[in-house]
């Protein structure tokens, strides 16, 4: 069964991508995938664990690297659960589970094999800067994340936003002593 996509827009919508750009990425991801699928393949003889070639076996729900692609693609840009993802390419949650994670490293390394793929991790503040080369306006989305509290009062202080404080003084409930008064500049 599978997405049929048609035209442009419900392109974009599915996968973010524009039909050229699919095409684009396309013999890329396919040249990965096989490559990937040989290795395996070689270190599943080399183990003797291995008894058919690639591409041997019964054909599964995505037969074609187009439809593995878009399956993919599809995923992350919707990001749907594995029960619909798996009703909408005709197979079952946990097929859609392991076609997701076997194609995402694939996807991943064709993205870093085109040079598209994002800088997620800086050692240094001149890393930054060096990847930030000829980008006039920088927007980060910052999401504060949970998570779990020490017991020990020391590592408490530590990790403390000061969040509690800022709203308790804003409402009067923090003594004169402990307020403090910070401007702009001080954050």
């Amino acid at each position: 069964m599978g997405i049929q996509v048609r035209d442009e827009r419900q392109m974009k919508a599915l996968t973010g991508l524009s039909q050229a750009q699919f095409d684009d990425l396309l013999p890329v991801f396919s040249d990965i995938y096989e490559a990937t699928q040989q290795q395996r393949y070689e270190e599943g003889v080399a183990a003797g664990t291995r008894r058919r070639k690639p591409g041997g076996g019964t054909t599964g729900k995505l037969p074609t690297m187009t439809a593995k692609l878009l399956f993919v693609l599809y995923s992350y840009k919707t990001y749907p659960t594995f029960d619909v993802l798996g009703t909408q390419f005709d197979m079952a949650r946990s097929k859609a589970n392991e076609n997701l994670h076997k194609l995402s490293p694939i996807l991943y390394d064709t993205l870093v094999s085109l040079e598209m793929m994002p800088y997620r991790e800086f050692n240094t503040p001149d890393a930054f800067k060096a990847a930030l080369q000829g980008i006039d306006q920088l927007i980060i989305d910052a999401t504060e994340r949970a998570y779990r509290r020490s017991q020990e009062e020391a590592k408490q202080r530590e990790h403390y936003s000061g969040k509690k404080r800022a709203y308790a003084e804003e409402h009067g409930n923090v003594p004169p002593q402990q307020v403090h008064n910070f401007s702009r500049s001080d954050l």
